[in-house]
């Protein structure tokens, strides 16, 4: 037997697993309800794209994410939601909306890029490497350290 292949965890008591790390960071809601509440939200914010209020479609877009554990049709559905509003926003428009954002939807905002950029096959890369410029230009590297230490995510 390989010494590489012994799993040393097994031995240590004070060992977390997976399950016990994100635990914390779980919302309470069921999947089905984390479902509702992100198709909810999605319903919401196309109500504000038809009256053309672009800026509070990507707030409330941002609002909520849904955090946990087996929560992918609510990721799925939250990530889909954030994209379409990024999609509608000129390129001249988007470092103005970045700074009226709160420093915590910054980040947010940060962890849906990432959520699309790690799917090209069904979110625009392109759109959203031009939010990801403008949203580092305004909020800093720390924007992108503070989504990739949390282990808090939206994909």
């Amino acid at each position: 037997m390989s010494w590489r292949r012994i799993d040393i965890d097994q031995y240590d008591e004070d060992a977390y697993t997976e399950d016990e790390i994100l635990s914390e960071f779980e919302t309470g809601l069921t999947p089905e309800q984390a479902t509702s509440a992100a198709q909810t939200r999605s319903t919401d914010v196309r109500n504000l794209l038809t009256r053309g209020d672009l800026n509070n479609a990507l707030t409330r877009a941002l609002e909520d994410p849904p955090y946990g554990r087996n929560l992918d049709l609510a990721k799925n559905e939250s990530t889909k939601t954030v994209t379409e509003v990024l999609n509608l926003f000129r390129a001249s428009d988007i470092a103005q909306i970045i700074k009226s954002l709160t420093c915590e939807q910054q980040d947010v905002l940060m962890k849906y890029l990432y959520a699309g950029m790690g799917k090209p096959e069904q979110y625009n890369s392109s759109v959203l490497l031009t939010w990801h410029e403008k949203l580092t230009e305004v909020a800093g590297n720390g924007c992108i350290v503070r989504v990739m230490t949390d282990k808090r995510t939206v994909f």
